[in-house]
């Protein structure tokens, strides 16, 4: 009996001890399947704020570093400039605009000139016909072009430039078409002038054409055609 007691004795140890041994490797293989790795070194040289990577290093405020310019410091482009306020076109509000009858005593043919002076800061281009109209007690009446060539040409600021109104007396002894105002548009322009008619206050009942004729930019002076 008592070899017998010694030798459960013996086995119970034994088993105890293999039984520790299982809970070991099992507990330690748990522990390293579930333990998490250690964590990366920290990038050297950074001291808060946005790493290389444009991640947020620790204690910094997550901003990326480089992701993108916040403005050009190059051209911003064209202001649709004309080459430092020369060589535009003259547009109304450039000029001031007056009428003046210049007819020479003695022409069948009756003369008003338009001076369009530049009153901008800068050059300016004027050529071509200016439209012009004249309000009359029977409507408004279109002047014709004369047909003479176009030249072109640059206002300086404070010069101006000349084109003439030629259309014919009224000999008739009626009263024919009376003039009431003078409408000028500047070539290239929408924006028109009204201006005292300076001529003859009528002019001959027209035909059916228009009896009014005007000449092109720098066609006139200041003593007529």
């Amino acid at each position: 009996m008592r070899v017998h007691k010694l030798t459960f004795a013996a086995l119970a140890v034994a088993a105890g001890l293999s039984l520790t041994a299982c809970q070991n490797d099992d507990l330690d293989g748990g522990t390293a399947a579930n333990k998490p790795s250690s964590a990366p070194p920290a990038a050297t040289g950074a001291t808060g704020g946005a790493t290389a990577s444009g991640a947020p290093t620790a204690g910094g405020k997550g901003t990326t570093a480089g992701t993108g310019s916040t403005g050009s410091t190059g051209s911003t482009g064209s202001t649709g400039s004309t080459d430092g306020g020369k060589g535009g076109k003259c547009r109304t509000d450039d000029l001031t605009i007056t009428a003046a009858d210049r007819t020479i005593d003695g022409d069948a043919t009756r003369t008003v000139v338009v001076e369009l002076k530049n009153r901008s800061g800068h050059d300016c281009s004027l050529s071509g016909y200016a439209g012009v109209d004249l309000k009359t007690n029977a409507g408004s009446l279109s002047a014709q072009r004369s047909g003479e060539p176009v030249v072109a040409g640059v206002v300086k600021p404070g010069k101006s430039t000349f084109f003439g109104i030629s259309y014919p007396s009224n000999d008739t002894g009626g009263t024919g078409v009376r003039i009431t105002g003078l409408v000028v548009t500047p070539p290239d322009e929408t924006k028109s002038v009204t201006l005292q008619w300076p001529g003859a206050g009528s002019l001959p009942a027209a035909d059916g054409s228009s009896p009014v004729k005007i000449g092109p930019m720098g066609s006139a002076g200041q003593g007529g055609q």
